[in-house]
Order: structure tokens, then C-alpha cells, then sequence
């Protein structure tokens, strides 16, 4: 039960059959040989090679983590891939639990974004020294340009300069990209495989870090192919695609027992999402789907069967999801969770705005950063990370979502796949702003 929420995800999938997905059933599958010391029970049962790097990173590995108690027990279980930035404002905590460890054993990464209005050398220069600073480490094995939003960006002559003297220190090894996807909707051509291989081609950029997933596989397949030809290592987020039927049927109850007027719009968005999951309850009777676990295990294998993957970054927010992530290193997508994933994605995939889509964009007669606002909404809802997200939307220099409430819709016609992303970001609206 998330905290924060206040409400049980369980709940909502014995009761909507739909829902997020995570980890938790135990692993099976061929496990790959590995040079490193033998693994204990529940431990990473698999590396792989980073790319060109050569480094072995576990098949798991570590996105935004906010507990030091939980970073700790990430590395005695044999994660040795974390992945942090700038902006996630964790770096000292990484640190601190990093200083006590043989450092040569752990891969790290740090990002930093890239403002139009400062692109000098020397100012950027001086952001990685303070990440350096933060980390209390010597050197960073790779350092990314954050969500990178389009080609333009990544050359950066100001990054590259601060970069190669980094490296001329010794204090860099490796240069990345991660990419979130176009945020914007003047540059709908910008999408994260457009961006992403310019990047492969320039030939500067080591790691990536990109969106994957089972329901969204035709932009990032392609590129990871591409990663495996130019030996580029590839990290993997976004992995989890979550259905928002109960958190629009939240917010009308909610309303409802204020007194307070519901907007016809929520109405409207709910008996569609509705109408979907009483569609998607053939399929989950049909394979038997009583247990989110499968559903969320078999997403997660569903990764770690792509052999063009190096690894899948996911956040941690307690014990029990150690526990859940570790059972499933070493794991394959076997048959019977491909019937489960497609049952989930004729259904549960109605539900999810795709990150690094932002093909409705251009629709948008405000200019809505959809992608970009659903992003932050993926922050609060999946991620824990309610205050980072709010303050990312407080901070957002477009439209906001609020525009969204009287519009005629023109995202949702233009959408592919018939997400309900109007009455989305609305919801996104309240929940960022708790107005």
C-alpha cells in the first residue's frame, strides 16, 4: 500500500482485474555464467556487458532510491548499477552508502539536464564537479545528458568540451542519453527513436538509458537492435505501464462525497475506462489472472528477455520490493506469460499514455506537453515520488493541464491507441496541483 496514496493497488486489482506492473513471483529461466562471487538466494543471478564499456552490470539494477538502508541492501544482494542525477536531488545519499564500498565494483550514473539558456562549457563543467562533490567519489563511469528531447541538444559543443576534460582528468569514463520521448508539440518528428539514433550515430554517447516496455515495443526494439550493432549499452525504465481506471473512479468518488460538482468530462471518461475493463474480464478469465505478481513478473521477464538489454533500472522504495525485484534476476518471458501480457495489453494498455510517444501533441491547439506532464504523473503514481513530480509540474514554463477541462478533445482523437488522455490529464492536473 503506498503511503502516500492511501490506497492499495491490490485492492483495485481483485476488484477492476487491471493494474500496474512490478515483480513478485519467483524466477525461472536459463541463468547466464557470471565471473563475479556466487550469488546467495533472492540474490542478481545474471550480468551482462555494458556495451562498449565491458563493464559486467546486473541484469537488475538501481533507478531513484531515497533510503539508504534500501541502496544498501540492493548491493549486498549484488546490484552494482545505480543510476542517478542532478535533479533527483539523491546523489549525497548515494554517496554516503557508496564510500563504505569497493568503489571499482560499482557502475554509476549521473545526469544532467541541458537548458537552452545556460550551454556554456564552464557552467556546466562546474555542475559535474558538484555531482562529483555530492557523490563523494573520485570519478563517475558515465555521465548522461538528461531526457534529452531532440537532436539538436546532443551536441552540445559546451557538454562535449566539459566532458572531454573531465575525461582528461580521469574523473569520467563514459558519456549517455536518456530519452523520455518529444515533450513538445512544434517538434513531433523528435521521437525517442529519431533522437536516440542520432545519437547512436554520432558515436560519442556509451549508455543509454530509454523507455521499454511490453505494451510499447515499436519505437525501442529498433533502437536497441541498433544499440547492438554499434555496441552501445543499453538501461532500460518505464518498464511498468499502469492502468488509471481506479484513480479516475477515485477522484469522481471523491468529489462525490465532498459534495462538489463532477465535471461531465470525468463522467465521460470513466464509464469509457469502465467499459474497457468489464471488456478485458473475458481475458482475465479466460488465463486465470487472480495474481498481479504473474502479471507483474511476466512484464519484467518480458525485458530481460531481450538480449540487446544490459539491464532494467527500476526505483526502489522499500524492502519487499527488493525482495519481489530479486526473485526475478536471471529470469525469461516464457509462454504462458505472453498469454497474460496480451491479454493485459488489449485491456490495461487502454489505460496508458505511452512515454516517449507524443504523437497527439501536435493536436493540441494550447500546446500541452502531454507526454511531458503524464511523465511527471508516472513520478507520483508509479514511483512514489509525489513531491519531486508536483514540483517538476509547479516548474513546467508550457500550458498545463488545466487547459485540458473545457477542451474538445483533440488529443484523444489523434491518439493511436484510443487512450482516454483528456480525462488523464485532467486527473494528472488535480493530482499534481491537489486542487
Amino acid at each position: 500500500m503506498s503511503k502516500q496514496t492511501g490506497y492499495h493497488r491490490r485492492d483495485f486489482l481483485r476488484h477492476s482485474a487491471l493494474g500496474a506492473l512490478g515483480a513478485g513471483a519467483l524466477a525461472r529461466g536459463a541463468v547466464l555464467g557470471n565471473e563475479q562471487a556466487e550469488p546467495a538466494r533472492s540474490a542478481i543471478r545474471e550480468y551482462r556487458v555494458l556495451g562498449r564499456t565491458g563493464f559486467k552490470v546486473s541484469d537488475i539494477s538501481c533507478g531513484y532510491v531515497g533510503d539508504a538502508g534500501v541502496l544498501n541492501a540492493l548491493l549486498d544482494n549484488g546490484v552494482n548499477y545505480i543510476d542517478t542525477a542532478e535533479s533527483y536531488e539523491n546523489e549525497e545519499l548515494v554517496g554516503k552508502v557508496i564510500k563504505e564500498r569497493d568503489r571499482k565494483k560499482i557502475f554509476i550514473t549521473s545526469k544532467l539536464e541541458l537548458k537552452k539558456e545556460d550551454l556554456a562549457k564552464a557552467s556546466i563543467l562546474a555542475r559535474a564537479r558538484k555531482c562529483l562533490e555530492r557523490l563523494q567519489t573520485d570519478y563517475l563511469d558515465c555521465m548522461m545528458i538528461h531526457s534529452a528531447e531532440n537532436r539538436e541538444i546532443l551536441f552540445t559543443e559546451g557538454f562535449h568540451e566539459a566532458m572531454r576534460e573531465l575525461k582528461s582528468e580521469g574523473r569520467l569514463r563514459f558519456l549517455g542519453v536518456s530519452n523520455h520521448g518529444s515533450n513538445w508539440y512544434r517538434d513531433p518528428e523528435e521521437t525517442m527513436q529519431n533522437v536516440l539514433t542520432a545519437a547512436a550515430e554520432d558515436g560519442r554517447f556509451d549508455v543509454f538509458l530509454m523507455a521499454y516496455n511490453y505494451v510499447q515495443q515499436d519505437m525501442g526494439a529498433e533502437v536497441l537492435d541498433l544499440c547492438r550493432r554499434k555496441n552501445i549499452g543499453t538501461t532500460l525504465m518505464k518498464t511498468n505501464p499502469v492502468g488509471q481506471y481506479h484513480l479516475v473512479k477515485s477522484r469522481v468518488e471523491q468529489l462525490e462525497k465532498e459534495g462538489k460538482e463532477v465535471h461531465p468530462l470525468y463522467r465521460s471518461g470513466l464509464d469509457r475506462l469502465k467499459q474497457k475493463v468489464e471488456a478485458a474480464q473475458g481475458f482475465i478469465t479466460r488465463y486465470n489472472l487472480t495474481n498481479p505478481a504473474e502479471i507483474r513478473a511476466a512484464a519484467l521477464r518480458f525485458c530481460l528477455s531481450n538480449p540487446n538489454v544490459s539491464t532494467v533500472c527500476i526505483g526502489f522504495r522499500n524492502f519487499e520490493q527488493v525482495d519481489e525485484y530479486m526473485a526475478l534476476s536471471g529470469s525469461r518471458l516464457e509462454p504462458v506469460d505472453e498469454k497474460k501480457l496480451s491479454a493485459f495489453s488489449r485491456s490495461g494498455a487502454m489505460f496508458y499514455c505511452r512515454h516517449a510517444c507524443a504523437q497527439c501533441e501536435s493536436s493540441c491547439p494550447h500546446a500541452v506537453p502531454v507526454n511531458r506532464i503524464m511523465r511527471y504523473n508516472h513520478y507520483f503514481d508509479a514511483q512514489g515520488r509525489e513531491k519531486e513530480a508536483m514540483a517538476k509540474y509547479r516548474r513546467l514554463d508550457a500550458a498545463k493541464a488545466d487547459l485540458c477541462r473545457d477542451c474538445d478533445g483533440h488529443c484523444e482523437t489523434a491518439c493511436p491507441y484510443g487512450i482516454p488522455i483528456q480525462g488523464l490529464l485532467n486527473l494528472a492536473h488535480h493530482r499534481l496541483t491537489l486542487v
